[in-house]
């Protein structure tokens, strides 16, 4: 099968990059299965697995899928009319969005949310991490996210990890964050290491105790989560979005109490590592989301639709409020 993926930033990704990175993976699983896998996107981009086509902003996307492309597969949105045989992937929130007929989720419940019904793990290439030591410990903790967005709830995090008595690792934010008004933290328990590549989270993850992950919104997926569990470390999350069907409880506690998820990073010697490095191998590797794609591409060729028709995601009443947490 030839199979055009289509993104709208430039892959690789510089540092971290989530819906980069899957896109990768994807294009290089499908290639080691003896598919022709294309990519459509921006100049600068590097694609070892199959023709790269430039993307030109100013067109319309459909008018530059190229003709031999058997599935087109867009992670950058699709026109909700169009009759090729594509199909797209949703990665965010896309409350009162249009939706094409074939678009597919990244988890049960970011597909409900949208009025869907079909979706699809990320998973990712255990290939690109070192070989985890699920002997150790551990001490500090580790929050991965975009601190500067207030849904990721870095503060939160911060509390807990201090209740708990432990130190906290956060990547993805600095101490002092300009971006979305002045925001410093001082509390010394906390170490901020900015934006970091795959090598210095891996570092970081390989010897933590544990990943936070107390997010106040309808989390899609949570890449880090699925990171974590690689390295065997247990997850301390709000019961949000995709975390309950990610985290069941022999890999995680999840609540939207700080003092809850404080009680079980105390008891956290509980928690099997290497259950939970098989819970990720079982479901969440780059292989396992390659199989579940290529099922629908093969729908798709076949001149199936996913959904009945295009689909208006519902509205939410009140999109930028956050979800409950106490502390």
């Amino acid at each position: 099968m030839h199979i055009v993926l289509a993104s709208h930033t430039r892959i690789p990704a510089r540092l971290y990059g989530g819906t980069e990175r899957i896109i990768l993976w994807l294009g290089r699983a499908l290639s080691e299965r003896g598919h022709v896998v294309g990519l459509l996107g921006p100049a600068g981009s590097s694609w070892p697995y199959g023709p790269l086509t430039i993307l030109d902003p100013h067109r319309p996307l459909e008018a530059q899928i190229p003709a031999q492309a058997d599935v087109f597969h867009s992670h950058i949105g699709l026109d909700p009319d169009f009759d090729g045989k594509a199909c797209q992937t949703v990665h965010g929130n896309a409350a009162g969005a249009e939706l094409h007929r074939n678009s597919i989720f990244i988890s049960a419940d970011h597909a409900r949310r949208h009025g869907g019904t079909v979706f699809v793990h990320n998973g990712l290439d255990p290939r690109v991490y070192p070989e985890p030591d699920l002997a150790h410990g551990g001490r500090s903790l580790v929050f991965l996210a975009k601190a500067a967005w207030k849904v990721k709830n870095v503060r939160g995090a911060i509390r807990v990890a201090r209740r708990a008595g432990r130190p906290l690792e956060v990547l993805g934010g600095y101490r002092l964050n300009l971006k979305m008004g002045f925001r410093l933290t001082l509390d010394p328990n906390a170490r901020f290491h900015g934006m970091v590549d795959d090598a210095g989270k891996a570092a970081i993850l390989g010897r933590a105790a544990g990943l936070l992950f107390p997010v106040r919104w309808h989390e899609p997926f949570g890449i880090a989560v699925i990171e974590a569990m690689y390295f065997g470390l247990p997850v301390f999350a709000t019961p949000y979005g995709s975390l309950p069907e990610l985290v069941p409880q022999h890999v995680g506690c999840l609540s939207e109490k700080a003092e809850v998820l404080a009680d079980a990073i105390r008891d956290i010697g509980r928690f099997d590592r290497a259950a939970i490095h098989a819970h990720f191998r079982d479901n969440f590797t780059a292989e396992r989301m390659t199989e579940r794609y290529l099922d629908l591409y093969e729908r798709i060729e076949a001149g199936e639709s996913l959904h009945p028709a295009r689909f208006k995601a519902p509205v939410v009443s009140q999109p930028k409020a956050m979800l409950p947490w106490t502390e």
